[in-house]
Parts: C-alpha cells; sequence; structure tokens
C-alpha cells in the first residue's frame, strides 16, 4: 500500500510536527481501534508530544522527518498485527496542513462552512487522471483536485455526496482519507500549539 511522504525541505534532525490520518476506524461501529492504543503505538515508535482528536483517526505529534518518512507504513503494519484491521495511514506536516487551510477555493463560495471538506491523498494523483473525474458526478457538489488534496464542497451533506473515497481511489489510482473542514481547522491549531 502506498504511503504518503512528509516534505524533507524542512532538515533530517530536528523533531517537527505532523498529522497522522487513518482512514476508516471507530465510524459506525466498525473498525475499533481505542485511541490511547493507537497513541501508544505512536510513541513506542519514537514520536513524542502524542495527542489525538476525536475518535476518527487524527494523531498528532512530533518526529523527527527521517522518522515520519516510515511511520504510515509502520502504524498500518502495527494495526494489522495487533488489531487485524487494514488501516490506511496518510500523513501530513504542520507546514503542509497550513497551506490546506488557506487554499481552499471554496472558502468564499461555499454558503456554509459546514458544506466543506478535505480529502487528503496519499500520493500525488496522475494529472490525466484528475482531468478524467466527472465535475457533475454529484450535483450540486463540487470539487478541486490541488496538489495531494481534494476540496469538496457538499451543498446536501458530506454523508449524501458521491464524492467518497471510493470513487477518487479508483479514480485516482492512491488512497484517500477526508476530515470535515472544522477538523482540518481544528488540526491545524494543535500542530500550532
Amino acid at each position: 500500500m502506498s504511503h504518503s511522504r512528509p516534505s524533507a525541505v524542512q532538515g533530517r534532525s530536528s523533531p517537527r510536527a505532523y498529522v497522522a490520518l487513518l482512514r476508516g476506524i471507530n465510524v459506525g461501529g466498525k473498525n475499533k481501534l481505542p485511541m490511547k492504543d493507537l497513541c501508544a503505538m505512536f510513541a513506542a515508535a519514537g514520536c513524542a508530544h502524542v495527542r489525538n482528536y476525536i475518535q476518527s483517526g487524527n494523531i498528532v505529534f512530533k518526529a523527527k522527518p527521517a522518522l515520519a518518512i516510515k511511520l504510515p507504513g509502520l502504524i498500518a503494519a502495527g494495526i494489522a498485527s495487533r488489531f487485524g484491521l487494514e488501516v490506511p495511514v496518510v500523513l501530513r506536516s504542520a507546514d503542509e496542513m497550513r497551506e490546506v487551510s488557506v487554499r481552499n477555493p471554496f472558502l468564499d463560495a461555499c454558503e456554509n462552512l459546514g458544506w466543506l471538506a478535505v480529502g487528503f491523498l496519499a500520493d500525488p494523483p496522475d494529472p490525466e487522471r484528475v482531468a478524467a473525474l466527472d465535475l457533475h458526478r454529484s450535483p450540486p457538489d463540487t470539487f478541486a483536485v490541488r496538489g495531494r488534496e481534494i476540496y469538496l464542497c457538499c451543498p446536501n451533506g458530506l454523508g449524501q455526496t458521491k464524492l467518497n473515497t471510493n470513487y477518487f481511489d479508483s479514480k485516482l489510482a492512491t488512497v484517500s482519507t477526508f476530515r470535515n473542514w472544522r477538523t482540518v481547522l481544528t488540526l491545524v491549531e494543535m500542530l500550532d500549539a
């Protein structure tokens, strides 16, 4: 399974802040994974200041970039071994999350911030695959792909849209996990704390 790589621009020696975004855990009573156990896995891997936000798999931590690059694979393998679950892990640095929070093209156009979500892709999508996405798949919902993120505005509700992980994963040949806009902003605050 493919996983994202954090930016190495900031240097390799000093710890940096990151967020790990796990897909599909503790949703509707399925794929139950206690957050304290998940946080303990990150700490055991060598991460510091490990915290979670809500129960759906958002882990904020500090780690050296050389370790952070390995974490998606390490954590996914640990979850599979200990809990028998196949859980994709997508990683973003604090800088990348800050950029996500200011690059949303729907901030002004979307009437209600509750309609907004961001899909985080494990890998940069192929431009030809992005160009082939169906802009009219789920009207009046709309989306924009920018880098490794998919920005959504879903007036009918995020639970009703056909613009979901199954669609984007199959069309873009990568792994995605989505977060509502409030969660994105909260994670940025936690990363900056």
